[in-house]
């Protein structure tokens, strides 16, 4: 299941600047569109005016970075689900460990081949703007994803070969192939409902979502704020306490703490070396686990990368434990892998698989022909100053003298990812719903964050783990040992990431607000009240 969609956004804080409402674009206020499908002001899945009726109050302010886009089919960066998923329910969600359960649907099985599956639909469910939400309308979300010209879910949703509605509340998906990991998959953005009546003017919905998840949008400054209200017919809406949500994206660091303080945000999201600060300031911290991993990207196609004892000498060479404590505080923990610990994908074989050694590191690189050292070049966005130079200045201890390139981030997944012209640089995942799926981004020939280059080839002992995980259902007794074992083939067969450190999602929260979920990878609002 090759990927199309760009890079998720690391959670490293130091971004540019605040982008105020004055200094932004002028408010896009969604405003009735009935015609269009776009959402009304306020509107509830039937039509009528969200209220506080079900006891539902107060507001919550979340220093949050907005989205590329608020439509899950042209959105680009995985990072957006956690935004887009205020707006858009899904097919399936996930717990908070990560394991697939009902979302709008309540139910689904395999036929006994694996090769197709059946999912039930919640009944009497609507978008916000009316329209029945049921199996014909996921029917065409689903094409709509496989087929709009600009979609990014296209190569995601190319394992369906044939959608069969069934009834109201059921659909069928014939397989290409035996693939246990589409309900996982239906959790995230390819799963996320719009509202078919939006499909006739589809440039619309970027900025005017209609959904059926918890809140509506209401108005929306880009690269500043957006502003949604409680969706009273959300299928779960007995768990929304919010009346009111806000999502405002502060980029300056120094800025979040004085937001907090001020009262204009109630929960942000810090960086591990703000949490002593947010605690002196009388604010709650919640260190939520999550899937984001820093990493270098490596291009072992070309020199000196192409020498695999310079790649592990590089692993040898990398401090990690100083640099968890530096760039995040000590938050966190060492990584050598894609999963972080606890998650059904990560392996203890892999726990300590590169420690550090400075002296091996040099016995590795004499071996590889480079006794009196060599010079490489590391490319990093301005963001990853800190991170680029702390990794300069480990690499320069073992010989290898690193020259930092910086590049934009406009410019950055153009070259890295897909004319795979950057072969040394650091980067970061966020994990996708599907394990798999995120093996097969990073290790697949054709995984967007392979950047081996278009002549890369996937070893077949990697491909073979890949395709052996996708066949084992997610209920087997088996499925951990064989997706495990997919993640131990593909490290150490194709050690084109060197994995650095996890990132939890830290936030730093107002003592108003109660009962945050600790969701591991999509963030979630279900419980959560705010008092005056």
């Amino acid at each position: 299941m090759p990927v199309p969609f760009l890079r998720a956004r690391r959670p490293l804080r130091s971004r540019l600047v605040y982008r105020s409402v004055a200094a932004a674009a002028a408010v896009i206020t969604i405003t009735a569109l009935a015609a269009c499908g776009g959402a009304s002001s306020g509107t509830g899945a039937s039509g009528s005016t969200p209220s506080s009726s079900s006891g539902a109050s107060g507001t919550l302010n979340w220093e949050w970075e907005l989205p590329t886009s608020w439509d899950p089919v042209t959105s680009s960066a995985g990072w957006d689900m956690h935004v887009l998923g205020l707006v858009y329910a899904s097919i399936t969600t996930l717990n908070p460990a990560g394991t697939v359960i009902p979302g709008l649907a309540t139910s689904w099985t395999y036929a006994p081949n694996g090769k197709s599956v059946t999912f039930t639909l919640r009944p009497g469910l609507k978008f916000t703007d009316g329209t029945p939400l049921n199996a014909e309308a996921v029917k065409e979300n689903l094409v709509r994803g496989q087929t709009q010209a600009n979609s990014t879910q296209s190569s995601e949703l190319a394992v369906i070969s044939k959608i069969i509605v069934n009834s109201a509340t059921s659909f069928t998906l014939d397989l290409t192939q035996v693939d246990y990991q589409v309900p996982d998959l239906l959790a995230g953005k390819d799963g996320m409902m719009v509202s078919p009546a939006s499909f006739k003017d589809v440039g619309a919905i970027p900025t005017h979502p209609v959904g059926a998840g918890p809140f509506i949008l209401t108005s929306y400054v880009p690269d500043s704020h957006a502003s949604l209200v409680r969706n009273p017919g959300y299928w779960d809406a007995s768990q929304i306490h919010v009346e009111n949500f806000n999502v405002l994206d502060i980029t300056e660091p120094a800025q979040i703490l004085a937001a907090l303080e001020s009262g204009q945000v109630n929960v942000a999201y810090i960086a591990g070396n703000q949490v002593a600060s947010a605690k002196a300031a009388g604010f709650k911290i919640a260190i939520i686990p999550s899937e984001v991993v820093n990493e270098l990207d490596i291009q072992t196609t070309t020199a000196p990368f192409n020498n695999p004892l310079v790649v592990e000498a590089i692993n040898y060479a990398i401090n990690r434990q100083a640099i968890l404590q530096v760039q995040a505080a000590g938050y966190g923990s060492v990584a050598y892998q894609p999963f972080p610990a606890g998650f059904v994908g990560y392996s203890p074989e892999l726990a300590n698989l590169y420690p550090y050694n400075p002296t091996k590191a040099k016995q590795l690189l004499a071996e590889a022909g480079y006794a009196h050292g060599l010079t490489v070049t590391l490319t990093a966005t301005s963001d990853d100053d800190s991170l680029a130079e702390q990794i300069q200045g480990q690499l320069e201890q073992v010989g290898i003298t690193v020259n930092i390139s910086n590049i934009s981030e406009d410019t950055e997944t153009q070259y890295l990812y897909l004319d795979k012209t950057i072969p040394f640089a650091i980067d970061g995942t966020a994990g996708r719903m599907s394990p798999v799926e995120m093996l097969d981004v990073l290790y697949s020939q054709q995984g967007l964050m392979n950047v081996d280059g278009k002549t890369s080839t996937t070893s077949a002992a990697v491909a073979a783990a890949l395709s052996a995980a996708l066949t084992v259902p997610l209920t087997s007794s088996d499925y951990a040992s064989t997706l495990q074992n997919a993640v131990v083939t593909a490290v150490k067969d194709d050690p084109i990431h060197i994995w650095l450190y996890t990132n939890p999602r830290i936030f730093a929260y107002s003592p108003t607000v109660t009962g945050i979920p600790y969701d591991l990878v999509q963030q979630r609002w279900e419980g959560v009240r705010v008092s005056s």
